[in-house]
């Protein structure tokens, strides 16, 4: 299903509070309190941001692309989209976004799938699954592999189709492309700025992204 929605944001980055730089093959974990505003955004284009939200007062109720889908009715984010917990809880939404349109499907790439993907030899290859036990790692013993779940791939490029199979395709960001989300509780991100090299939504080059943030 096609959804896109392209908004602006009246933000300006000299006001923001928080501002960083992440390279590609990188992570980030940082927490949001409830009315802040993170952008997150595509510098060069055509780069995958994998991304996970958590209740920082409550990190087994992480996101849910389940329940995220059935509330939106659409498989894809936009601006207007809301992104909810396991257990239905709002977590942030979607206050603007220039690219348009984000996967909720296509997953984070491992060093499995990597080699049933691509090739046996793609087993060594950097990825996000180990970006985010990296930086989940940090937090002690808060967090096991358990905690990992289904993740958003903001900016990517993962039609479904006709035959109900995913297709991994050529991105649709551009250079500068941003989207925006309101954090409704207060919630804990992680990102792992996407490493891979074997398919076409970073046009085989991973790049930087920024991430900003914003006080309500």
């Amino acid at each position: 299903m096609e959804n896109i929605k392209k908004v602006e944001s009246p933000r300006k980055e000299e006001n923001a509070i928080y501002n960083k730089i992440i390279p590609a093959g990188e992570g980030w974990m940082h927490e949001l309190n409830p009315g802040q505003i993170l952008r997150i955004v595509d510098l060069e284009g055509n780069q995958a941001v994998d991304t996970l939200f958590y209740d920082a007062d409550n990190p087994e109720d992480h996101y849910s692309v389940t329940a995220t889908i059935t509330g939106q009715k659409n498989i894809y984010l936009t601006t207007g989209s809301v992104l909810r917990s396991e257990s239905g809880n709002e977590l942030l939404k979607i206050v603007a976004d220039t690219c348009g349109r984000h996967d909720t499907l296509g997953g984070a790439c491992s060093a499995q799938s990597n080699t049933v993907r691509y090739a046996h030899d793609k087993l060594h290859m950097h990825n996000c699954r180990d970006t985010f036990m990296l930086q989940l790692s940090k937090y002690g013993e808060r967090f096991t592999k358990r905690d990992l779940a289904p993740n958003i791939n903001f900016f990517m490029n993962v039609p479904v189709t006709e035959d109900g199979h995913l297709e991994f395709a050529d991105g649709i960001s551009y250079a500068g492309s941003y989207v925006e989300l309101l954090s409704l509780r207060r919630t804990l991100v992680l990102i792992s700025n996407c490493p891979q090299l074997n398919n076409p939504c970073n046009a085989y080059n991973p790049t930087k992204i920024q991430v900003l943030i914003w006080d309500k």
